[in-house]
């Protein structure tokens, strides 16, 4: 079985690094690092790693189209047959996402399609955040629930891994969504064709390097898809 780490990053050159040695010691997958065109020369610091173009892949882009373009990407570039990878896990690049979790998320994969890395299942948490973004997070992951109907608790994680079959049956290369809603929008089409889930817990970390991409434009397209997918 071939596994695959998807990382999109823009301007993430003090985090990349870190990132990449911590996902290659915890397991045998290769890494796939998507760049939006960086100013920072995150692609740079890609090229100079040891397994660059061996364990180590790096595709540029134009510039920064959103999160869900770079995951699109990435995820096309994985299925491409010739590759032959077998599952594929999405990650970020700052470090919130604790890569000694990723050989979990491909285990779970033997017995189900798709693993989501949860912070609010038993075992889970988040670190370093404070508590107005905690009740914003959890509110949110209420409200999705409730709309959609999902019983995945952390509807919009971005720690994820899925069986390459899975991935193709969603048609993720095909969906139009971006930001947090990239993410409900693959959790919910995986609920609607009747995939298996499961739910790994994790301790979330807030970056302590580099810049968030959060903006209000990002959750307002989050609130706004979850409706139009209801009515669908």
């Amino acid at each position: 079985m071939r596994s695959l780490v998807v990382i999109p990053t823009y301007d993430e050159r003090a985090n990349i690094p870190i990132v990449l040695d911590a996902v290659l010691s915890a397991t045998d997958a290769d890494v796939l690092v998507v760049d939006d065109a960086s100013p920072d020369g995150t692609a740079d610091v890609v090229r100079a790693h040891p397994c660059f173009g061996t364990r180590v892949h790096l595709l540029s882009r134009a510039g920064k189209s959103g999160l869900g373009a770079a995951y699109r990407a990435g995820f096309s570039w994985a299925l491409e047959e010739a590759r032959g990878y077998d599952r594929v896990v999405q990650m970020d690049a700052d470090l919130s996402h604790p890569p000694q979790v990723v050989p979990h998320l491909l285990a779970a994969l033997d017995r189900v399609d798709v693993a989501v890395g949860s912070r609010y299942v038993r075992g889970g948490s988040v670190r370093d955040w404070p508590l107005s973004r905690r009740a914003i997070s959890w509110l949110g992951n209420l409200y999705v629930r409730l709309v959609l109907g999902l019983p995945v608790r952390d509807a919009t994680a971005g720690f994820k891994a899925f069986r390459a079959d899975a991935l193709r049956a969603i048609g993720v290369v095909h969906s139009r969504s971006e930001g947090y809603s990239f993410q409900i929008e693959n959790t919910w089409r995986a609920v609607r064709l009747g995939l298996t889930i499961t739910e790994v817990p994790i301790l979330f970390t807030d970056r302590t390097r580099g810049t968030s991409k959060m903006s209000a434009a990002i959750v307002a397209e989050a609130l706004f898809r979850v409706v139009e997918w209801r009515l669908t």
